[in-house]
């Protein structure tokens, strides 16, 4: 046998090879892969045996991992299942260098290394094979129709403890059976045992510590299993002789409305039992109270919050001597809460939740399920023994705030307290334990108007009503998610709310036709949106200490009246004034009354107008009154009022005609010389005379055109020639200093052309810039062979080789990014 390789040498020769085979990969891009196959088939025979042997060593290196760190490896056949498996692949990967990482860590000394338990703390036993799916719902016959005791879906009045008969009691069950008002005003019974739970005293080894007793080995015994009621009064009778007892429950609530408690694992330090709690007679496992309800032996439960809630419901039974290990982990701050991590801490035992969700009601049960039902109790016990001499450890008994042990042990009796009321909801306010209030408060994104939001209460209503009848859950009648996207499409008929039913819903797709007259007497009714009903509307169990104190506070917001908010306008924009935006006079538009009550966006009234350009012909117009120049052919009261506001108007320039009627004072005043100098100055400056006669837009843009106009003396037109030809002259000087500068600045750009083409000269005679001929130059092809013709050396080229720059050279780093160049070219740069 060869003598085994040093760690070194092996790592030396494995990275080696590795950076051979990189190498030799990085040489052919895999571009070229098809070509090289196609041009030399034994290159496709022999990348296709490389392939087939890497695949094979990747398939088998796999599985070795996998198998060291107990994780499931992928099979490999070609290439295509690298992708499929992928994640199975990194997986075991993950796997491999967690493993690595803390055997390192554990070599170094970092951390220590785990010992394995002791055959006296429970070795870690081997579990079933699991199965390949776990049974989430299954297809079996309801047991609530064989109880003797049936859930009640439609109850009368509060929720009546289902007792019999009370061990170990201080206040008689009929005195314990009172009702008092909630903390929502409604009458409840109390809790039969409140009296007993707080006046109670725990032992006093539970504030002692003590060695932890291991668990009995779990591979050589097994749990017994409790399906008649002999059994159970067996199993009671060596329950009333331990000290402390560790209980468990396996509850389904997919395929009922109420829930149902399907096992309950209990364990001492000696044995174990698993109690069908699917039979007949379960409301008599009440008899167990004697144990439950017995304040000297301590029940350890882990997260009993809904533990203590089932047991009443179902079973009759009420813990007295609670001790919840949650609440020992959170004082202790340890990093995780669960089970699992408790398992996992003391016991080094993996625990398989994935039937945490299985369907427990399946009988009978699979070994691997009531392996699983069996570890989350037998172990609980040392669990128990550990964290207790912790808290003890960590507890100062001087000191309330820092005494652990006794706060663990006071949570746990406030949490034995609680009591199971029936499920149900306000239909107004939505609170309640099937109510829609905490789900529209988390997805109150969705935004709801008034018809969406009737339709969601409509059709929230409707499940609970039908999981009742036919005592299923509400999600299994139909899902909230589904009630939700029913909600906000609002379908317009019955055939658009037949394709929004899921085919997994089969309750509701035979209920068609009721859903769909709920969902029309909700649009008829409506109601108000979803914001604000948040606004109107402050929940008595937010402010009752939901939140925190601040949170509590409530703010009163606006209360929103009417189903349309109009949004206030200024008559005229500060901007812009009077100016109309566009050809058409613009006229106030009522808000839309599509908005439901919602409070719109500043800029969705301007979102709207833009919607409806298409279809401003319905718009109405304002008239816009001007008063038009009469004329000689047609009087104005030749046209109707229609005509006046829509005929359009064209001011010419000129003076304006006098009607033939009048007569020409001014020819008659005036004397001819006088005119004849007047019409001559008049004939050479026409465009004076149109200015002075040009109609001037008042404040509101209105023109009024005089019939009449003020006529003026000589003087004053005299003066005002005289003022125009200064204007005039002045014009003239304006448009020769202009074109002084027009040529200097033509001078100065031939100057600059001229020193340019001198540059150019130059630069062609330094460097004798020829055009090209072709016709004389040397062939670039065949250059090689004109000169071995010539009898000159032949031109030695390197043999260009693919794969050197790649193979042969070291490792180079990435080439450095070319800088970014803007658009402006520099070719032309001065």
């Amino acid at each position: 046998m060869e003598t085994p390789q040093d760690f070194k040498s092996l790592q030396e020769g494995i990275q080696k090879s590795l950076v051979s085979t990189v190498k030799s990969v990085n040489r052919i891009a895999a571009e070229d892969l098809g070509f090289q196959r196609t041009v030399n088939p034994d290159v496709a025979e022999q990348l296709d045996d490389k392939s087939a042997r890497v695949l094979e060593l990747s398939t088998r290196l796999l599985q070795s991992a996998a198998k060291a760190c107990g994780v499931k490896a992928p099979r490999l056949e070609d290439a295509e299942d690298i992708d499929m498996s992928w994640q199975s692949i990194v997986d075991v990967v993950d796997s491999v260098l967690e493993k690595a990482d803390t055997a390192l860590d554990e070599y170094t000394g970092l951390v220590k290394r785990k010992e394995p338990p002791s055959t006296d703390a429970g070795s870690k036993s081997k579990r079933a094979k699991s199965t390949g799916k776990v049974i989430r719902n299954a297809n079996v016959t309801k047991p609530q129709t064989k109880f003797e005791l049936k859930p009640d879906n439609f109850p009368t009045g509060p929720w009546k403890p289902i007792l019999s008969k009370k061990p170990h009691a201080t206040v008689s069950l009929e005195k314990s059976l009172v009702t008092a008002p909630a903390e929502d005003g409604t009458a409840q019974y109390r809790h039969p045992y409140e009296k007993e739970i707080t006046s109670m005293k725990y032992p006093e080894r539970a504030f002692q510590k003590h060695d932890p007793v291991p668990s009995q080995p779990a591979d050589s015994t097994k749990a017994t299993w409790v399906d008649t009621y002999e059994g159970v009064l067996k199993m009671l009778e060596e329950l009333k002789k331990a000290k402390e007892i560790a209980v468990d429950l396996e509850h389904h609530d997919f395929r009922t409305y109420t829930g149902l408690v399907c096992l309950m694992q209990v364990s001492t330090r000696e044995r174990d039992w698993i109690v069908d709690t699917l039979q007949p007679w379960r409301h008599k496992l009440e008899v167990l109270n004697e144990v439950f309800a017995d304040p000297s032996i301590i029940k350890v439960f882990h997260g009993a919050y809904m533990d203590m809630v089932w047991l009443q419901r179902d079973l009759g039974l009420y813990i007295n001597g609670l001790f919840d290990t949650f609440f020992a982990c959170e004082l202790l701050n340890y990093p995780g809460r669960s089970l699992a991590f408790l398992l996992s801490k003391f016991v080094n035992f993996d625990a398989d939740k994935q039937y945490q969700l299985a369907d427990w009601r399946i009988r009978p049960i699979p070994q691997e399920m009531l392996f699983y039902a069996r570890s989350d109790t037998h172990y609980l016990l040392y669990i128990y023994d550990n964290v207790r001499n912790e808290l003890v450890d960590a507890s100062d008994r001087s000191d309330p705030e820092k005494d652990y042990i006794s706060l663990a042990l006071q949570r746990s009796r406030d949490l034995a307290l609680s009591r199971h009321e029936h499920p149900g909801y306000n239909e107004t306010t939505g609170e309640g334990s099937r109510g829609w209030y905490n789900y529209v408060f988390k997805n109150s994104h969705l935004a709801l108007n008034g018809e969406q939001f009737a339709v969601f209460k409509a059709l929230w209503k409707w499940r609970d009503e039908t999981a009742r009848q036919e005592d299923e859950s509400p999600n299994f009648v139909l899902g909230s998610t589904h009630v939700t996207e029913i909600a906000r499409v609002n379908p317009p008929d019955v055939k658009a709310l037949h394709s929004l039913l899921p085919l997994a819903a089969p309750l509701a797709r035979i209920r068609l036709n009721d859903i769909w007259a709920r969902v029309q007497a909700a649009k008829a009714e409506g109601g108000p949106s979803l914001m604000q009903f948040f606004t109107t509307l402050a929940p008595e169990s937010i402010i009752k200490g939901r939140l925190p104190k601040l949170a509590r506070e409530r703010v009163e917001l606006p209360i929103l009246e009417g189903p349309e908010v109009s949004v206030a306008t200024m008559p005229q924009s500060r901007l812009f004034g009077g100016m109309p935006i566009s050809s058409r006079w613009e006229q106030p538009k009522a808000s839309s009354s599509h908005l439901e009550g919602n409070i719109p966006f500043p800029w969705q009234r301007f979102v709207e107008d833009s919607a409806i350009v298409d279809g401003a012909q319905e718009e109405e117009v304002a008239e816009q009154v001007v008063e038009e120049v009469p004329s000689t052919t047609q009087t104005p009261k030749a046209k109707s009022e229609a005509d006046d506001a829509d005929e359009e108007f064209t001011l010419k320039r000129g003076r304006k005609r006098k009607p033939e009627s009048e007569p020409d004072q001014e020819d008659e005043t005036s004397s001819s010389g006088s005119d004849s100098d007047s019409d001559s100055e008049a004939d050479q400056e026409p465009e004076a005379a149109v200015e002075e006669d040009i109609p001037i837009a008042d404040a509101n843009g209105v023109i009024t055109i005089e019939d009449n106009p003020p006529k003026k003396n000589k003087k004053q037109r005299q003066l005002e020639r005289r003022q125009k030809q200064k204007q005039k002259q002045q014009q003239k000087q304006e448009d020769v200093e202009l074109a002084k500068k027009r040529e200097t600045k033509l001078a100065r750009k031939a100057k600059k052309q001229q020193k340019r083409q001198q540059v150019q000269e130059e630069h062609t005679k330094k460097y004798k810039a020829v055009p090209f001929d072709y016709s004389t130059a040397a062939s670039v092809m065949h250059a090689n062979r004109g000169q071995a013709a010539q009898g000159g050396p032949r031109e030695q080229k390197k043999v260009f080789d693919p794969y050197s720059k790649t193979g042969d050279d070291e490792i180079k780093g990435a080439r450095k990014m070319p800088p970014v160049r803007g658009e402006r070219s520099a070719t032309f740069r001065k």
